[in-house]
């Protein structure tokens, strides 16, 4: 079973090392990886970075592009692995990580996705909102097609996809700002299901900076969120209708936690 990885970056160079790091370790577990870091023309560090560990990288590219969707359907349309997930560069995996999605898939091999826990970390590697991935794994145990229309409990850094599934629901949307990775999870989903870690151990982390795109575009990237439920379930299914609630609820407690970081 080979994976393959895809990093966008863009002037990323703060993390971008640990995330590369985290990628490259999976390899102690004997998994095939085939790395492809897309990176957007920089001009800071990030090459410097890339060519420490050039060796171990599959394909490099670096050349303008319009964000990191573009990047990372330039990296799906390289790839060649049995197995495909993305990393931003800010974000990183957990030891073991790959062994364990390998599993899955070994034993669940009509599934399309896998995914599993994720901690949320601060920009200096600590655990932060532990109460808002304790809230996305109580949906865990009814994890369906139904729940994840209702509400968003797939933490991107951790869901790994099949290439059946990619050939069958297609490339990333450029047009959206900010919900692309879910309403892709939801198209996933249709063509195969999906496989969850309920086990303690996380995936990976997801690093909650200012500068994240959910740290700017949290408002859009709700809105996204259930207009992408809407199209997959319907203007008037139950889904639709719980999204709805949940999209207003979780705005406000996120532009609360806004105005007390000012």
């Amino acid at each position: 079973m080979k994976f393959s990885i895809i990093t966008p970056n863009r002037n990323g160079e703060r993390f971008l090392e640990e995330s590369v790091k985290s990628i490259l370790s999976q390899k102690k577990d004997g998994i095939n990886i085939e790395y492809i870091i897309i990176d957007g023309a920089s001009t800071d560090a990030s090459l410097a970075v890339v060519e420490k560990y050039r060796d171990q990288i599959s394909i490099f590219i670096s050349e303008p592009d319009k964000g990191p969707v573009d990047a990372i359907n330039k990296g799906l349309s390289l790839a060649s692995g049995d197995i495909l997930a993305w990393l931003n560069s800010d974000d990183r995996y957990h030891p073991n990580a790959f062994q364990r999605v390998s599993n899955a898939f070994a034993a669940h091999p009509e599934k399309a996705l896998c995914f599993g826990r994720c901690r949320i970390i601060d920009e200096e590697g600590r655990e932060i909102r532990q109460w808002i991935t304790r809230f996305k794994e109580m949906f865990f145990p009814v994890s369906s097609q139904f729940a994840i229309q209702c509400i968003n409990f797939v933490s991107q850094p951790t869901f790994f996809f099949t290439r059946k599934a990619l050939e069958a629901a297609g490339r990333l949307r450029e047009d959206l700002v900010a919900a692309w990775d879910y309403d892709f999870v939801l198209r996933l989903w249709e063509h195969g299901g999906a496989v969850c870690l309920k086990d303690p151990a996380p995936i990976a982390d997801f690093r909650w900076h200012r500068g994240s795109i959910s740290g700017r575009h949290y408002g859009m990237q709700f809105k996204e969120e259930v207009e992408a439920a809407k199209h997959h379930a319907g203007a008037l299914a139950p889904q639709t209708l719980i999204h709805h609630c949940v999209r207003w609820g979780i705005v406000g407690i996120y532009s609360l936690m806004a105005s007390k970081i000012r």
